[in-house]
């Protein structure tokens, strides 16, 4: 062999080398970037990354880092993006939350741009002459409909937070609205399936499906010219067009045609709120989370505290004892969820016991290291759990300033209430559903509720959406979220102990099989895939084991060996993590 030949083996042997140190001991961990060991592997770059649950808005938001934008700029454009091309989840007509951390101020910050009931809604206003909740009411008419948040809490945080223009935003979500994009096998899908209800509204069938309801198929070309001129008013005219403009006036106009309750009043006074994350920590680790009205930041930090006494790692991830320990603590947790949570401008929410270490260390004693606690011997009751609908979604991104974004937002069900306003392109809602329309009665998600979150005027409805930043050293380490309805928070509970307890890089994390429980219905659901004699170990410690649909749909980011390393889901078709 030659010199030269000799010379050019001997770096690469360096390189490779180099790529399998570890270097992962600043983070209090062993990390590698890349591991023989490992069957998944991160998406890995040095400046900036995104991670979405769609492969146009992922585009949209790099191209904005690759400008010289930052996290919240790109952020805001894949907001937006997705309105247009994830129609069931993206939207304008619905409403989130945004966890932000700052690097300038060093500051990390929530933003509720979650939806409020109207005016004029009343307690008992889906109830009917049996004072039974009437779940057509709730779910499928335009009184199911809270005044919506998203461009309100889209265009705050790019005023405040960002650097690009509204209209620089907005540009790549009206491209894709005014030319189109091709229909892709999930949105076919999705669109076959609700198609029943669609049915009932003009405007959504005028949009989604082609004259006689004809579905479109994979690879047409789906427009949406009515979408791109809403878009195009809120460009010019900023949020005023949605609140205030002819976007606001459609829908009241649409309302008033329908029974529905959103008023011009209901619209202009809508507001986002600047609120103070949850925090807690875990192993060394600072979390930052949601706080309420979500209900996400409060659990998540509560059962990381109820697990935090027990050594997790030296159990191992997945085997029935990891799986029985967290298990109780989200049945624990899921238990203080109906009763105590609810929006914080209307009612005493105890954050400060609810996520203390000292209550976690009262709820470890109320398990039984061994055995399952059944719960009715936590509380009464025994509701059905329904399917999970694929009706929300999040997105991370992380920039080379330091600057971290976690956003989650929704419609609730899979494309809402079904209803689009005329004209406008927007689907519409159905989050008054998330309200207790009768406190003990479940949602559609199964989760049960009390006083707390029962419908008032100009309150916002309860969720689960858990956008997550965790912190090491002060610096981001994790960015996180996932859409699941009530599996929300035990889904980003897994992802964090996967990274911290169980040191499995980003990737390993997310394709690790999920297990929830929430306390009502008494059972212990599992992903496809579960180790048989796993299984075997939990029915024999007492629980009653359902295999379920996939859990989630996680977009994570880590920095982490001075580069950033991202993972989406493959739970849901068409996610797509970028760097550069």
């Amino acid at each position: 062999m030659g010199k030269i030949a000799k010379t050019h083996k001997f770096i690469i042997t360096c390189l490779t080398t180099l790529i399998f140190i570890s270097a992962g001991s600043a983070f209090g961990q062993d990390t590698v970037i890349f591991s023989r060991k490992d069957i998944f592997h991160p998406v890995i770059a040095n400046n900036g990354m995104v991670s979405s649950q769609e492969s146009y808005a992922s585009q949209a938001g790099l191209a904005v880092l690759k400008e010289g934008g930052n996290a919240v700029d790109a952020a805001v454009t894949m907001g937006f993006t997705l309105a247009v091309t994830l129609p069931r989840a993206g939207n304008l007509g619905g409403g989130g939350f945004m966890l932000l951390h700052l690097a300038k101020d060093n500051q990390t910050i929530a933003i509720d741009y979650r939806e409020k009931a109207p005016l004029a809604a009343t307690r008992d206003m889906f109830l009917d002459n049996n004072g039974e909740v009437d779940p057509e009411k709730s779910r499928y008419s335009y009184l199911s409909v809270g005044v919506p948040g998203t461009v309100a809490g889209l265009t705050m945080a790019l005023e405040k937070y960002g650097t690009i223009s509204l209209e620089r935003a907005l540009q790549p979500a009206i491209e894709l609205a005014e030319k189109g994009f091709p229909v892709s096998e999930d949105l076919l899908i999705s669109l076959r399936y609700s198609k029943q209800r669609m049915q009932a509204s003009e405007g959504s069938m005028a949009i989604f499906y082609k004259p006689g309801g004809v579905l479109y198929q994979v690879g047409e070309i789906l427009v949406q010219n009515d979408l791109a001129r809403s878009l195009k008013l809120i460009a010019k005219y900023g949020a005023k067009a949605f609140y205030e403009g002819a976007i606001a006036s459609a829908i009241v106009a649409d309302m008033e045609a329908n029974g529905g309750l959103i008023t011009k009043e209901d619209l202009a006074t809508y507001k986002p709120v600047i609120r103070e994350p949850i925090q807690g920590t875990y192993r060394g680790y600072e979390i930052y989370s949601m706080p309420p009205p979500s209900s996400g930041g409060i659990h998540l930090v509560q059962m990381l505290n109820t697990l935090e006494a027990f050594p997790i790692r030296k159990l191992g991830h997945n085997t029935a004892q990891t799986i029985h320990l967290m298990t109780e603590s989200m049945k624990l947790a899921y238990a203080d969820r109906s009763k105590f949570l609810g929006d914080p401008d209307f009612v005493a929410v105890p954050v400060a016991e609810l996520t203390s270490k000292t209550y976690a260390e009262r709820i470890r004693q109320r398990i039984n290291p061994y055995r399952a606690t059944p719960s009715s011997e936590i509380a009464p009751g025994n509701p059905t759990q329904p399917v999970e609908s694929n009706d929300t979604t999040h997105y991370s991104v992380m920039d080379k300033y330091g600057n971290a974004v976690a956003n989650t937002y929704t419609l609730n069900f899979s494309y809402g209430s079904k209803i689009t306003v005329p004209g406008t392109g927007i689907l519409l809602n159905n989050e008054m559903d998330d309200f207790s329309a009768k406190p003990g009665v479940p949602n559609a998600f199964g989760l049960t509720g009390a006083e707390f979150n029962a419908i008032a005027p100009e309150k916002r409805m309860l969720s689960s959406m858990t956008p997550t930043i965790v912190l090491k050293d002060g610096n981001p380490y994790l960015v996180t979220g996932s859409p699941g309805g009530s599996r929300i928070i035990t889904t980003v509970l897994q992802l964090i102990m996967n990274v911290i307890d169980h040191q499995l890089n980003i990737a390993t994390a997310t394709n690790a099989i999920r297990v929830h429980h929430q306390w009502l219905p008494d059972k212990l659901f599992i992903e496809q895939g579960l180790n048989g004699d796993t299984t075997q170990l939990l029915k024999y410690k007492g629980y009653k084991i359902s295999v379920s649909n996939a859990m989630g749909s996680t977009q994570s980011i880590m920095y982490i060996n001075n580069s950033f390393e991202g993972a989406s889901d493959p739970r849901r078709p068409g996610a797509l993590t970028l760097g550069y």
